[in-house]
Formats: C-alpha cells, sequence, structure tokens
C-alpha cells in the first residue's frame, strides 16, 4: 500500500513506480544546503516532495528547468506602504521638507490630485515586489479626514486584482495622528469594518502629545473588532523607549501578546547595551514583534541582538518612490543586503538571520504560514542564479523563476 501524504488526502508520490500528477514540477534546482541537480513538485499549492537526482519524477502539468539556480522560499515584506507609490507615473522631485511634518502635509495636499488613484499604483508597485519573489506583504493604508477610506479601497482593490499571487495583509494607519485629527476614530472603526486586517498607530507623543488617549482608542478598537495592531514609533531616545513601554503595559493588560508589532523602533538602536537588554526582554515578554526597514537617517535597532533575547524581527521595504522617499526597488533581498550593511553583517551565519528575517520570521510574525523548503509547505518558492543563500543577499540578481501557491507568477 502507498504511503499517504498529509495533503488533503492526495497520495505522496511514491519512490518508484506509478505516482500520483502534480502541478508544477521545477528540475535541476540546486538547495540551501547545497544539494544540486534536485526536483521540486508542487501540488495543491503545496511541495509534495522534493526528489533527488536520478528519482523518478512525476507527471506533471508543466515543468521548468531551473539550469542549476537556487530555489529559495518566498519572502516577506513586513512594512510598506502601497498606497503612497508614485510607480507608474512619471519621476516627480522631492516635494517635502526635512520633517515627518512636512512629509505628512506634503501627502494630504498632493495625493489626492495625482494622476493614477491608489488602485493603479498599488498593482504597480505589487507585481514589482512579485517578480522579486515577495510572497506576503503587508502594507499600511492612510486613514486620515482628508482620504477618508479612499486609499484602503484602493489597496484592497489592488489586493484582489492579486489574489493567488501574492498575499496581502491591510494595516488602517492613522497617518496624521488619532486624537488630534477629529473624526479619525470613527474612520479607524469604518476600515476594519470595509476588510482592514490590522490597526495602526502613530508615534503617541509626537504626534498626538497624547499617549494614553491615542493609546486608549487604539486597543479598545482593537479589542473590539478582534484585530492586531502594527504602530509606528519613529521617537526617539527616552520619549520612544516611554511609548514603548506604555505599549508594552497594554499589550500585557489587554492580552493581546503575539499581535503588537512595533514599526522601527529607532529609540532601541541609541539606549545603552544594559537598556537594550532590559528593552528586549520586556517585548519578549509582551510578545511583541519588531519590524525594521533599517532607515540610513536613523538609530538601527540592535535587530540580531533583539532575536537573540526572544523578540521576533522582521524587516519590510517602508516607503518606495513615493513622496517621502525617491529610493527603492520592491527587491527584500537588496532591502536585507542594505540592513545587513548597517549591521555589519558578514558571515553566512549572520546572512542567513537576514534571510530569515526577509522569508519564515516574517511570515511567523504576521501570524500566516511560512514557505519553506519542505514537503508540505505553502509552494512560494524563487529561483535566483546564486550558489548560497548569502550570495543570493549579497548580490540579489534579478529573479529566474517565481512561484506562488505552486504557480510560476513570474519568469525572467
Amino acid at each position: 500500500m502507498r504511503a499517504r501524504s498529509r495533503l488533503a488526502g492526495r497520495p505522496a508520490f511514491a519512490s518508484h513506480g506509478c505516482m500520483e500528477p502534480c502541478d508544477t514540477l521545477l528540475t535541476e534546482a540546486r538547495l540551501p544546503d547545497g544539494r544540486t541537480g534536485m526536483a521540486i513538485a508542487c501540488a495543491g499549492g503545496r511541495i509534495a516532495a522534493i526528489l533527488s537526482p536520478g528519482s523518478p519524477l512525476p507527471p506533471a502539468r508543466e515543468t521548468h528547468a531551473l539550469g542549476g539556480q537556487l530555489l529559495l522560499p518566498g519572502l516577506t515584506d513586513g512594512h510598506l506602504h502601497l498606497d503612497k507609490t508614485l510607480m507608474g507615473l512619471p519621476w516627480m522631485p522631492h516635494a517635502a521638507g526635512p520633517t515627518r511634518a512636512s512629509r505628512i502635509e506634503t501627502d494630504q495636499r498632493l495625493m489626492p490630485h495625482l494622476p493614477l488613484p491608489p488602485a493603479e499604483r498599488a498593482s504597480n508597485l505589487i507585481r514589482r515586489c512579485i517578480a522579486q519573489g515577495t510572497a506576503l506583504i503587508r502594507t499600511h493604508a492612510d486613514i486620515t479626514p482628508t482620504f477618508g477610506l479612499s486609499m484602503l479601497e484602493g489597496i484592497l482593490e489592488a489586493k484582489a486584482r492579486h489574489a493567488g499571487q501574492v498575499r496581502i495583509q491591510t494595516v488602517a494607519f492613522p497617518q496624521a495622528g488619532v486624537v488630534t485629527a477629529p473624526g479619525t476614530e470613527a474612520l479607524l472603526e469604518a476600515a476594519l469594518r470595509a476588510g482592514a486586517d490590522l490597526l495602526g498607530g502613530l508615534d503617541p507623543c509626537e504626534v498626538d502629545r497624547d499617549p494614553k488617549g491615542q493609546l486608549d482608542i487604539l486597543f479598545r478598537l482593537a479589542e473590539r473588532h478582534g484585530v492586531g495592531l502594527d504602530i509606528h514609533l519613529h521617537e526617539a531616545g527616552e520619549l520612544g523607549l516611554f511609548s514603548l513601554t506604555e505599549i508594552a503595559a497594554r499589550t500585557r493588560a489587554h492580552g493581546m501578546q503575539g499581535r503588537v508589532t512595533i514599526s522601527h523602533g529607532f529609540c532601541l538602536g541609541a539606549l545603552a547595551e544594559s537598556r537594550q537588554a532590559s528593552a528586549a526582554a520586556m517585548m519578549a515578554e509582551a510578545g511583541m514583534a519588531l519590524v525594521s526597514h533599517g532607515a540610513g537617517g536613523a538609530p538601527l535597532p540592535p535587530l540580531l541582538r533583539l532575536r537573540a533575547e526572544g523578540v521576533r524581527v522582521f524587516c519590510g521595504n517602508d516607503n518606495l518612490r513615493d513622496l517621502w522617499s525617491p529610493y527603492g526597488t520592491g527587491d527584500m533581498l537588496e532591502r536585507a543586503a542594505i540592513i545587513g550593511w548597517r549591521l555589519d553583517a558578514r558571515t553566512d551565519a549572520a546572512l542567513a538571520e537576514l534571510f530569515d528575517m526577509v522569508s519564515a520570521a516574517g511570515a511567523a510574525a504576521m501570524g500566516e504560514e511560512a514557505p519553506a523548503l519542505a514537503v508540505g509547505a505553502p509552494a512560494h518558492l524563487f529561483a535566483i542564479p546564486a550558489e548560497t543563500v548569502g550570495e543570493a543577499i549579497g548580490q540579489h540578481a534579478p529573479r529566474g523563476l517565481v512561484v506562488f501557491g505552486g504557480r510560476v507568477v513570474h519568469r525572467a
């Protein structure tokens, strides 16, 4: 009798004789552990078999020879602003001033008049991300009195267009503040009813100048709607640490361990080592995650140390060619290289940790099933002309093939 797989009753591939057909067969693959000439069979959206050279191959609806390229699990972009991107528009010189407040004001003033609607601009960037091997995206959508729900509606439209090619989480993000922007609380509640997956927040002390007021509203709404929180925390030094401590206390009080993410957390990068350790312990106890894009103009949190202390750390691109920043290509391997350069991560072991932070660790922190090169895992994969994970990050060459749910979604 043939062994049975765990994949919805689908028969496992036998080592010889008649085999079940698969949807997609990838051959001539190099794996991260150094094995070459491997074949990966995908069926029902998952990896059904990993076959060594010389093994009988199952019949497949489509077969793709990778020519020795390295096959890796799909990437995770844990912090993106799809609604802000200018992808698809002619180049626009940076118009905002040097402060965060100026960038917020510039958004409110210019974005309603852009010649492409949010869904089109977001779709242009989503396609770029897919082509770079990204399988999971968490994006923030501005919810402000100026925009109402229009940015979220555009992202939800773009998300529907690309269903089956990438998974997208949406965060209702009060970019202009919560307490100081009248009507925002009602808009956030409407956004959650409209389909936003999480609730966002922003610098409780600096933006709203009322940390208790902002956090009370955010945690109350999150609890009422049963959603997680992802709070931008740019605040530096002691002010940022105060906000972080308040968020951790509310996370524990509301029983939201494992459902609260801090975006950026720049304050952690400027603390003395002993205080970094205590802050890391506090975050780990509260089950809080940290997502970083490695901002060049701000202190970088000690990402590897935070991981070692038990904090879930992952990465994202943040702003990509928009009114906040002219930079970015959508490539999470490029982002990993930027962060690795800032961390002075040079060894293969450190680069492997970086890859985890832009792949499986990000998926887990987002509550999603992590892609992996293992039988039964989601078949979100990409091929790249490289020999190792370290080379893939260090050189971040164009992807040769991208697979999502066992289906090819991009070919070079």
